[in-house]
């Protein structure tokens, strides 16, 4: 392989960018993929996946380079360089490569590949937390698990296709998939591909969502008719899940505190044909007290660590801190606490999260249900799925029913 300096400037300036200034890893990698139009799709490949690879693996990397943060330009290239010799990539003869021992660099990988932390690149707050927490053992698995790369997975938006329709119009595309086992409304990529260049995503005809978030919403035992209550519904990933599993029949309310991730659920709903959804802004206590006793089902997919999603977000692994999980932990309970108000006797509702901690999980439950305010209510089932496990995200969902 031979590296182009284009392509090389876009991955060290990203790095920089997601590093240094705290970029998201997703932007990074957008504004990255702007840079030059005549890019094919082969150097845009390069470009997202170099991105990724070395944001998921920079304590390793760093450690290996002997650098540490903030990471001024040289340093960004001795990481680089790090990379490029583990991957057997040949240096080129450029100002900003350093000579690289390659032999010192290959030693030093080994010895540190014994050691966990540096082994799957993770802050020692974070190892230690969560080997508490899951077990020394299940904690190795899981963690190497999260440090695989995500495969693509599409939702079948059933209000427009079905998956058979979906896959012969991939197909069309030279996109191949294949069906997910249990996960009836599920199809995977067989090869990474923009599907959102598609008409089929155009039409609206799937969305992109991991398949353990797609059990979220089936979950919840929605049916037609209904008034549900999305109430950190966010962008709406499991709002029109809802919409598709209710045929377009029935009220959802998603709220959020956020207006701007409502807006994007409304263009989102729009391509997806879903008609039954609601926008409400969480702006005061006043919008939940107006649905307290009315919904048949509440979704309350919570604020979380995401400890679960790290596959795809790799870079939370170094924004995230001890205290957010402190502070995040107190917010679920609250948001417990308050939007089970908004259920019906005899309904159901659903508490899930995109974490792998039982403090953030099973805990919330049993807190909740040892409350004031959780009197009436029992525990019908819960399910944590492990990325170890399961080979897709790690979440945690709690059916509760209201007597």
């Amino acid at each position: 392989m031979r590296l182009h300096r284009n392509l090389t400037y876009a991955v060290i300036d990203s790095i920089r960018d997601v590093f240094n200034e705290g970029e998201y890893a997703g932007k990074a990698v957008e504004k990255a993929l702007k840079r030059d139009k005549r890019w094919g799709s082969r150097d845009r490949k390069f470009v997202a996946e170099t991105i990724y690879e070395i944001i998921r693996w920079k304590r390793l990397y760093a450690e290996i380079a002997e650098v540490k943060e903030p990471f001024d330009r040289p340093n960004l290239w001795r990481i680089f360089s790090v990379w490029c010799v583990l991957k057997g990539i040949p240096l080129p003869d450029w100002n900003q490569i350093e000579p690289t021992p390659a032999r010192r660099i290959k030693g030093r990988f080994d010895e540190l590949s014994k050691i966990r932390k540096f082994k799957e690149s993770i802050p020692d707050w974070m190892d230690e937390l969560c080997a508490k927490e899951l077990g020394e053992a299940l904690w190795t698995k899981e963690l190497h698990a999260l440090n695989i790369p995500a495969e693509v997975i599409l939702r079948v938006n059933t209000l427009t296709n079905t998956k058979e329709q979906l896959q012969a119009e991939l197909a069309k595309d030279n996109i191949e998939t294949v069906t997910l086992p249990n996960h009836p409304d599920a199809i995977k990529l067989v090869e990474r591909a923009n599907v959102f260049q598609t008409d089929a995503f155009k039409n609206g005809h799937f969305e992109v969502q991991d398949a353990s978030s797609q059990l979220v919403a089936a979950y919840l035992d929605v049916e037609p008719g209904m008034k549900v209550v999305d109430t950190c519904a966010g962008a709406g990933g499991k709002t029109l899940h809802l919409s598709a599993l209710m045929q377009n029949k029935g009220q959802i309310i998603a709220m959020d505190i956020y207006e701007s991730k409502l807006r994007k659920l409304k263009v989102r709903a729009k391509r997806n044909k879903a008609h039954n959804i609601d926008m409400r802004v969480i702006d005061s206590t006043k919008a939940i007290k107006k649905l307290h006793g009315k919904a048949d089902r509440v979704l309350i997919d919570a604020p979380c660590s995401g400890l679960g999603v790290l596959r795809r977000n790799p870079d939370s692994k170094w924004k995230l801190q001890p205290e957010f999980i402190d502070r995040i932990k107190e917010t679920q309970q609250e948001i417990l606490q308050s939007y089970s108000k908004m259920l019906k006797v005899g309904g159901k509702m659903v508490y899930a999260t995109c974490s792998v901690l039982p403090s953030e999980n099973q805990e919330q439950v049993a807190l909740f249900l040892a409350s004031e305010a959780g009197k009436g209510f029992k525990l019908v089932k819960d399910q944590k799925k492990l990325a170890s496990v399961s080979g897709y995200d790690g979440f945690y969902m709690a059916l509760l029913e209201k007597n």
